[in-house]
């Protein structure tokens, strides 16, 4: 399989572009939509797609635009962007995500594009990561003209499984995404598009936008405000068939396995290696041909071609195979396998006990594991079944626990975005502060596939604690590279709707999600699991040091092993190279720079994770317009001072033409005391060098089990 990306010059269908056309929504606001035809739609009408997202089509996402969506025309659609109210070119204010007027709009357009005379009547959605969401969303209220959808790194669980909080924990990936928002947000729609109205539009988004930070960080526990946009609250709401698609290297994996297994319309999972980008981009590669797969699942749905999309198995994912650890990788080795269902009858999900130091029954001298069974198929699955207890081989044991705030500095991003070298780095940087159980080597190849599981007795003497639990394989010479994990707020342990705190000194029994995962482990490999009680700064941590205990013979690591079926994973249909249409005209007038650094200051035991995002500066010649962007977030913390940490996120904007030049600049401070998080921001707006805006946020928002 190719890594690169052929650009396909010619289609099968010549295709024209409109470059503005406003499609109104029921209030009166009008958002702006950018439009590919295939020649003779008006006279042979066609079936439509649309991509509905808040990301700027007439710049920041002009290439990747073009290349996709006049690759859907040029083979018989009509492809559309619109920005959401309040982005790009669109009127309105965009104030948070996922609202239901949001949802609304998409229904609007929907109904508009239907009633075009190039248009069937027939219509499809598109997306990756806001796409994807809104794209599930808009289908769960059943707009007549949606026949079908594709949600590439999407979720189904708004709560527990997107950029705010993972277990019940709060990610820095909030902060981080809040700060991203904060900037699009600051942006004008284009003089040439809207007119002389733009500076009232921008002033208007400018006072309007807010600081969406503040209103995630007042919902901690998960309430309405979340469920609203969850489709996990009703998979049968959405009639449509569903392609569901995500890569081990992204935040969303999980909603794949979990919309395959609840949804009742045709839906088909995908998961390759890839971080947060379309699978035809997707790095760490192999890229595949995904606009072609789209056009299968496309030409099925709208068009009532066979394509065979219908008889294939429900999901496919990529298994990989053992690497070094590395922040980054152009490529993850490994094959494609597929399951006939999810749960799925192949995968035996057994049990190893925990020893002080070791994993019992994984290795060399294994035997069989305790027990095997497959999870019931339920609304709300958990990822294994409830484990009876083990034998306790050694009930005196207790081992202790506390992490040093700095373990998690290498633990790479929430979500790679494919910006420098946001992945893991090797794990012995972290385990020096953790908690470890190594297996004996692997005597045989051990391949898993599912959401592996840790079942823990502990108890606390903090009543706010939370555990980072890593799964990671160890080569022989040592090198650690987490495979997945999972964290988990412990007073989240039951529900994360109604926390509860922990009593000191009494023993519970928690249950720890790992993310799903394929992966193969070589023999004479070990198999790792790492406790810490603190994951900073990829999670918030409790508001004072813990220590837990944990007894290791009450507690086991359960494992989703799927056995080798050669010959039905070798006989799979090729995905094909990647393809796109042609991009767009840019020249490159500043380089782009991705990278992060690690400060160890020794003298003031402080320590500091710097995150540069440089895009440089381009010229879009056909626009004659130049875009610069860069984003440099630090997140800092001294010595054992679990009030010490500190996230900021500085971001720079710039559009400049010849008679036209704006510079947006937005600050994000996020501190802590034991009680509070503390909030400061500052915006500044600026045309052709003079400041035309200023805006300052203090908030104050109290701690929620946190």
């Amino acid at each position: 399989m190719s890594t690169g990306v052929r650009r396909k010059e010619k289609l099968p269908y010549r295709v024209r572009s409109i470059e503005h056309r406003w499609i109104p929504t029921r209030d009166g606001t009008r958002l702006s939509a950018r439009i590919w035809l295939p020649e003779g739609a008006h006279r042979n009408p066609v079936p439509a797609l649309l991509e509905f997202i808040p990301y700027r089509k007439r710049d920041m996402k002009r290439s990747r635009d073009t290349e996709i969506h006049q690759y859907f025309a040029g083979h018989g659609y009509a492809s559309v962007r619109v920005d959401l109210r309040g982005s790009g070119d669109s009127e309105g204010i965009l104030s948070d995500e996922y609202l239901p007027v949001e949802q609304q709009d998409g229904e609007d357009v929907l109904a508009w594009l239907a009633a075009q005379s190039w248009c069937t009547g027939r219509c499809g959605m598109i997306g990756i990561s806001w796409g994807g969401f809104n794209a599930l969303q808009i289908a769960a209220r059943k707009p007549p003209q949606l026949r079908a959808v594709i949600a590439v790194a999407a979720t189904d669980d708004r709560y527990a499984d997107d950029v705010h909080y993972k277990g019940g924990s709060l990610l820095n990936d909030n902060l981080s995404w809040a700060s991203t928002m904060f900037a699009y947000n600051s942006l004008p729609p284009d003089p040439q598009l809207v007119g002389d109205r733009w500076r009232t539009m921008w002033l208007a988004r400018l006072r309007g936008s807010g600081l969406w930070v503040r209103t995630w960080m007042g919902h901690q526990r998960r309430n309405d405000y979340w469920r609203q946009g969850s489709v996990n609250e009703d998979y049968s709401a959405i009639a449509c068939p569903v392609m569901v698609v995500s890569g081990w290297a992204d935040g969303y994996p999980n909603p794949v396995f979990r919309m395959v297994r609840n949804m009742s319309a045709p839906c088909k999972g995908l998961v390759g290696p890839w971080s947060h980008l379309y699978p035809h981009q997707g790095t760490p590669g192999p890229r595949i041909g995904f606009l072609q797969e789209a056009l299968r699942w496309w030409d099925r749905w709208l068009k009532d071609i066979e394509t065979g999309v219908s008889e294939e198995p429900p999901l496919r994912v990529w298994m990989q195979e053992s690497v070094g650890p590395r922040p980054q990788y152009t490529v993850r080795p490994g094959r494609w396998v597929t399951e006939p269902s999810w749960p799925s009858p192949h995968i035996k999900y057994e049990r190893y006990p925990l020893r002080p130091g070791g994993i019992e029954n994984l290795g060399t001298e294994n035997g069989t594991p305790l027990e095997s069974s497959a999870p019931e198929k339920t609304a709300r699955p958990s990822p294994a079944p409830e484990p009876k207890a083990p034998i306790d081989h050694d009930q005196g044991t207790v081992l202790s626990i506390q992490s040093p705030l700095s373990v998690g500095l290498f633990g790479g991003k929430w979500c790679s975005y494919s910006n420098g070298p946001d992945l893991p780095h090797d794990q012995r940087e972290e385990d020096g502060g953790s908690l470890v159980f190594d297996s004996d080597p692997l005597s045989e190849r051990l391949e898993i596939l599912g959401a592996p599981e840790l079942t823990l007795d502990l108890s606390s003497d903090r009543p706010l604690a939370q555990i980072a639990v890593r799964l990671s394989d160890v080569s022989p010479e040592g090198r650690a590279t987490r495979v997945t994990y999972g964290v988990l707020n412990l007073c989240h342990r039951d529900s994360h709707s109604e926390p509860k705190q922990l009593e000191p000194g009494r023993w519970y029994r928690v249950r720890v999600a790992l993310d799903h995962i394929a992966q193969a482990f070589p023999p004479a490999h070990r198999i790792r699991i790492s406790l810490s009680t603190s994951y900073w700064p990829l999670i918030w941590p409790p508001p004072e040091p813990v220590t837990l205990s944990i007894r290791p013979g009450k507690s086991c690591l359960t494992l989703p092993r799927r056995p080798p079926r050669p010959g039905e994973d070798e006989a799979l249909r090729d995905l094909g190279r990647s393809e796109a249409a042609p991009s767009i005209e840019q020249t490159r007038l500043m380089p782009t720079h991705h990278n992060w650094f690690i400060q160890r200051d020794l003298a003031n035991d402080e320590s500091t994770l710097h995150v540069v995002n440089d895009e440089g500066r381009v010229r879009i010649e056909e626009l004659d317009l130049e875009v610069q962007r860069r984003t440099d977030e630090w997140y800092r913390s001294v010595g054992n001072d679990f009030t010490s940490p500190v996230g900021e996120v500085r971001a720079e904007r710039r559009l400049r033409r010849a008679d036209w030049a704006v510079r947006t600049e937005t600050y994000t401070r996020l501190t802590c005391t034991p009680s509070a998080f503390k909030i400061h921001a500052t915006l500044d707006a600026y045309e052709s060098g003079t400041r035309l805006y200023t805006e300052n946020f203090n908030d104050t928002i109290a701690r929620d089990h946190l």
